[in-house]
């Protein structure tokens, strides 16, 4: 990019604006992945440091608000990175075995016993959804660190599954176990809560 392109391009950003902007829309973002209301304030502030210091590096091909996200966003998952090092990986053989009790061998169903319930919830009614969504926050704290951080990046970023495996350095077998064990633990935990 050419100098008069780049120059054109940084009188694109309004960094003394951020805060107003768009600083509740990225601590929003931060806050329903990381579940820290300290961790996510301090994320939305790197963000924008990162940010004036990066601004050379704004080629002007998104707006400003999508690109202040996408270096929230890989903060975040530094995040993920931190909180996963150093966990013990999932016994592979063992969940095998364990879904067994889940699910039927022969169809690949779940057992009756343990198949989801409906959870009653009305869409219509946003009061509802709000206690829902505040339930299932919850219920996400309880997770371990590392199946949060894979369930978050699975189902909230709509990361792919090889970017998630690359990006906390496990393997795709223990990709399955942790998405499936947490969102056995999710119903479980919602069932139990909500309904």
């Amino acid at each position: 990019m050419d100098k008069t392109k780049r120059a054109e391009t940084h009188e694109l950003l309004k960094p003394q604006e951020w805060v107003n902007m768009y600083a509740d829309y990225l601590y929003a973002y931060a806050i329903t992945r990381i579940q820290n209301q300290e961790q996510a304030r301090d994320l939305v502030q790197e963000t924008f440091l990162s940010a004036l210091e990066g601004m050379h590096r704004f080629e002007g091909k998104s707006s400003e608000r999508t690109w202040l996200t996408a270096i929230l966003k890989n903060k975040i998952i530094d995040v993920y990175r931190k909180r996963s090092s150093g966990l013990q990986m999932i016994d592979v053989n063992r969940a095998e075995d364990e879904q067994g009790d889940f699910f039927s061998e022969t169809t690949g169903h779940w057992n009756n016993e343990h198949a989801p319930q409906p959870f009653g919830i009305d869409h219509s009614d946003p009061l509802m959804s709000k206690e829902f969504n505040r339930i299932l926050q919850q219920c996400m704290q309880k997770l371990p660190a590392l199946w949060l951080s894979v369930f978050s990046m699975k189902h909230m970023d709509d990361e792919l599954t090889d970017t998630i495996c690359a990006e906390l350095k496990i393997s795709a077998s223990n990709f399955w176990v942790i998405i499936h064990r947490a969102k056995v633990n999710l119903r479980a935990c919602l069932q139990k809560n909500w309904i």
